[in-house]
């Protein structure tokens, strides 16, 4: 579970996401706060999760303010769950949400455009497309993972599939039993490819990074550091700006840039 934000104040002033998600099925849930209090966050964590999924074993944060209160842990120890906090050094230990978050603030500017304040609006459909898109690891979606069955998705409306033309009720309770006695296959086929996706990023990693050099001429983007960085747009701001041209190359990955126009860039 990790803190999104802050983004352009929306509707009710809210302008954080506390988000979390499944570590084995990918399953997302999200909610828009004003304020990130550690009883905000509690109050989340019990609806959105507990009394809809059940009581889970572990929860998994990084060690902000909310996460180390008192109060909330001693919530997590009445109902039996292991609080495990990722130190400073290894924020990777909490990847599952730090990959959320990714998603999340990559669609949410992809929509948005300039009106920035209304990317609360926006929340469930993104929430929703992604719950029923096949994650590369599992190969399924969280929602078949989830639920045991695929959703019916918006595009089988205004174009009929198979088994909505072809739907039968009696048929279709008899398939979801067939689903459910293949339930077990379908999560240890997911758990395979789980591992099996996390031996290919181990071995990538390994492998050595090679340098890259650009050439004079070479049109490049530039990481828009956070003394640049627009403020009234918070987590919602570019992460890049350009394109620049390469003027000269002034060795170990450092470069002099120059607009399109011609006019030097200087050094920031």
């Amino acid at each position: 579970m990790d803190i999104l934000g802050p983004f352009p104040p929306g509707k009710g002033q809210v302008k954080f996401l506390v988000v979390a998600v499944d570590h084995f099925t990918k399953w997302i849930e999200a909610k828009t706060l004003a304020t990130i209090t550690a009883n905000n966050v509690q109050k989340f964590f019990w609806r959105n999760i507990v009394t809809r999924f059940g009581i889970p074993y572990a929860l998994i944060t990084d060690n902000g303010l909310q996460f180390t209160d008192r109060r909330f842990n001693e919530f997590l120890t009445e109902l039996g769950i292991k609080h495990k906090m990722t130190s400073v050094e290894h924020p990777q230990s909490n990847g599952q949400a730090e990959a959320a978050n990714k998603v999340i603030l990559k669609e949410l500017k992809r929509r948005l455009g300039q009106a920035k304040g209304s990317w609360p609006d926006h929340l469930p459909d993104i929430l929703w497309e992604y719950r029923c898109t096949p994650q590369s690891s599992t190969k399924e979606t969280p929602f078949c993972l989830t639920y045991d069955t695929d959703a019916m998705i918006l595009v089988e409306v205004g174009e009929p599939s198979l088994r909505r033309t072809r739907f039968d009720e009696d048929a279709n309770e008899e398939a979801l039993n067939i689903e459910l006695d293949l339930i077990d296959e379908a999560r240890d086929r997911a758990l395979f490819n789980m591992e099996a996706c996390r031996t290919r990023l181990a071995r990538k990693l390994r492998t050595k990074v090679k340098p890259r050099e650009f050439q004079v001429g070479d049109l490049v983007w530039r990481v828009i550091g956070e003394a640049r960085r627009d403020k009234t747009q918070g987590k919602l701001a570019p992460n890049w700006d350009g394109p620049f041209r390469i003027m000269y190359n002034l060795k170990n990955g450092a470069y002099k840039l120059e607009e399109l126009t011609g006019k030097a860039i200087p050094r920031t």
